[in-house]
């Protein structure tokens, strides 16, 4: 009985040490889940704080505005001189010399030798580039029709002049109107792009020159080629990038007698007048632009998150939309941009060499920018929108001029540096957007006033490509007219 009676005890004390064992067991185990929770709460808020920060530091990024940089309004791009500098205004005259014509029929004959050498694929019109068939017939006007004195005495129908700018001789055509006194007259400077030239400006400028129906004003013009373009002197240093083209172009402006003065520009127009815009916003009375597009960090990011809903961004989806379409064609049409941004005095070598490929090079771009549905054409894919006689004539101010080289210098200046601050900093002096039909890249309105928040009006029209003055001078005359009476009104 003593024996069963310690056996029963010693089970209970067991059963007693195992309860108590299994209290610690159970609170030791409460306490690791308490130190586990509090661990992955932390780690929650820590990852929180994480994706706070980095989503803050990306909000910065893309929306932090730059302050206005501080500029020399009188860097010297020239060579170093130990006498004092010509600054007057000088008239200037356009030459094509017997001598020249006779170079350049010597150098047809070389190509004449091996066209029949490179002929293009029957049915890829211009997928692979020029389309030979195409171009034989440009180049054919060019040899028998183009008549070399007679459109030297066109392309002096208006007054040219040189003056010295920062070290540059810069070249301009200047044209007055001729009207009443009650009608006003304001300056408009007009800033072509690549591989444009003032020959862009010569069908619209007596237009803009003369009075319209419903206007009680015109424009006085001055169309400068930009430094480095045909008769504009290029720098002897690199980093010439497009705002500081624009600070020449305003001291331009200034050497005239202009301190304020309306600004159209298109391509590296647009670029050159939007930073001027930006840099002197009291001299610039308002912009016109035939280039839709705002190249902020935040309107890039925009562009490519709409793609997942592109309706919510924009109305006209074909500006921006199907994404892919769109990068497609970029990568297709922008090979161009990226042998100019790395290696331009490479290719500059090679067109100014050979007359015929330079007019190639450059005819090649009027042609695909102006409708990509020339693309897969031939019969009329040069002449549909441009007189041979127009195309030449841009082709021949680069060659005379032996500039090709120093014009595609530009693609290089303007990759980075303190300039990619401009896309940055809004525009508060009024702008208008011209918005071509074949313009690959048109951004909505609202993502413009981002950079041009003083937007007094956007014009889509169904019609023309990049380089609008040239293909549709009387649109964009109307246009331009139409843009700087709404800066007006906004002034008053």
């Amino acid at each position: 009985m003593a024996k069963k009676g310690k056996e029963k005890s010693d089970a209970v004390k067991g059963e007693r040490k195992e309860k108590k064992s299994a209290k610690k067991v159970g609170a030791s185990d409460k306490s690791s889940f308490s130190i586990l929770k509090y661990f992955f709460v932390a780690l929650i808020i820590a990852k929180i704080a994480m994706y706070s920060i980095f989503l803050y530091n990306v909000y910065v990024k893309f929306t932090h505005v730059p302050d206005l940089p501080n500029v020399d309004l009188n860097k010297w791009w020239g060579p170093n001189v130990t006498q004092e500098v010509d600054t007057s205004i000088r008239p200037y005259r356009i030459v094509f010399s017997d001598a020249m014509e006779t170079e350049l029929r010597a150098l047809f004959e070389d190509y004449r030798n091996i066209i029949k050498k490179t002929k293009s694929f029957e049915v890829a019109g211009w997928t692979y580039g020029v389309n030979s068939e195409a171009f034989a017939q440009f180049f054919s006007h060019w040899l028998f029709k183009y008549e070399f004195s007679k459109r030297a005495k066109f392309l002096n129908k208006f007054n040219h002049f040189i003056t010295n700018v920062q070290g540059l001789d810069i070249h301009f055509v200047h044209v007055k109107p001729e009207v009443d006194k009650n009608v006003k007259v304001y300056p408009l400077l007009l800033l072509h792009g690549w591989p444009g030239s003032v020959r862009e400006f010569f069908e619209a400028i007596p237009l803009l020159t003369s009075p319209r129906p419903g206007y009680d004003f015109v424009f006085e013009v001055i169309a400068p080629s930009l430094p480095g373009f045909i008769y504009s002197q290029a720098p002897t240093k690199p980093g010439l990038h497009p705002y500081q083209s624009a600070i020449i172009l305003r001291n331009l402006m200034q050497r005239i007698g202009f301190k304020h003065y309306f600004v159209q520009g298109g391509g590296f127009g647009h670029t050159i007048g939007s930073n001027l815009a930006t840099l002197f916003p009291n001299e610039v009375l308002g912009f016109h632009t035939n280039y839709p597009a705002n190249l902020s960090k935040l309107s890039i990011l925009t562009w490519l998150l709409g793609a997942i809903w592109p309706t919510l961004v924009m109305e006209n989806v074909n500006g921006l939309y199907p994404l892919t379409d769109k990068v497609a064609n970029f990568l297709e049409e922008s090979g161009y941009t990226h042998l100019q941004r790395t290696k331009p005095d490479t290719i500059g070598i090679a067109l100014q060499d050979s007359p015929v490929g330079l007019a190639a090079y450059i005819v090649e771009k009027f042609v695909i920018f102006t409708d990509p549905a020339l693309k897969n054409t031939i019969e009329r894919s040069i002449d549909k929108y441009y007189d041979l006689d127009k195309l030449l004539d841009n082709v021949m101010l680069y060659w005379v001029s032996g500039s090709i080289t120093t014009s595609m210098r530009m693609f290089k200046e303007s990759a980075g540096g303190l300039g990619d601050d401009f896309d940055e900093i809004p525009t508060p002096v009024p702008t208008w957007v011209l918005k071509c039909k074949h313009e690959p890249i048109q951004f909505p309105d609202f993502m413009l006033r981002w950079k041009y928040p003083n937007l007094a009006g956007s014009t889509r029209v169904d019609f023309g490509g990049q380089f609008a003055a040239f293909e549709r001078p009387e649109e964009f005359t109307a246009n331009v007219f139409k843009a700087v009476k709404a800066f007006v009104e906004v002034k008053k």
